[in-house]
């Protein structure tokens, strides 16, 4: 029986990796160096799919007989796009503009091998409804959490999902940061089955 393709998650995030870890595939991780500021008049959508294709590109570069995943996501707020906050102060500010609102998130991943010339990427959208938060909820879940490292300051998987009135997807998993059904799909199509036997 032939080997299975290396696998590699190209991302420094702990969340992608505890999502992909889920699939009981082995794998290695390793940091994209890739530039993730917006281009002028890029949607939030394409910003997310342009940086997971750029994440899994640079890394398959250097292992090219490697499966390579990539991932972005980015806010979407009526078209602005919001990114990490990376304080405390920006996440207020995020979080204040989101209260009563709907925010899209999207979520991207993409599939790339260099040897096989194989490259697919999708984005998956969900869409939050956020409550009408108070300052005093806000500065609460910001002090307790500390999502500075999380697209619009929304960790949903913990105490994030009170910050929600109502959630809107097909794979409840891209809105923790890897859209795990989408990459089964990718993954099966470019020869690694997570469910074929080893």
């Amino acid at each position: 029986m032939p080997q299975p393709p290396r696998l590699i998650l190209a991302s420094t995030s702990r969340y992608r990796r505890e999502l992909l870890e889920r699939l009981r595939l082995p794998f290695e991780v390793m940091a994209p160096d890739v530039d993730e500021a917006p281009r002028a008049g890029e949607t939030p959508a394409a910003l997310a799919l342009r940086l997971a294709l750029a994440k899994a590109g640079a890394v398959a570069v250097q292992a090219p007989l490697a499966v390579v995943i990539g991932s972005d996501q980015v806010a979407d707020l009526d078209g602005q796009a919001l990114g990490k906050p990376g304080s405390h102060d920006r996440a207020v500010t995020q979080l204040r503009a989101m209260r009563s609102r709907r925010v899209v998130f999207h979520t991207a991943v993409a599939v790339v091998c260099t040897a096989t010339g194989f490259e697919r990427s999708v984005t998956v959208p969900v869409v939050v409804h956020f409550r009408d938060l108070s300052d005093t909820e806000i500065e609460h879940y910001l002090r307790t959490e500390q999502p500075y490292d999380c697209a619009g300051s929304a960790k949903c998987e913990t105490l994030g999902i009170a910050l929600t009135a109502a959630i809107e997807s097909d794979d409840p998993t891209a809105l923790v940061g890897l859209p795990l059904i989408r990459t089964c799909d990718l993954l099966r199509a470019a020869g690694l089955d997570p469910l074929a036997v080893r």
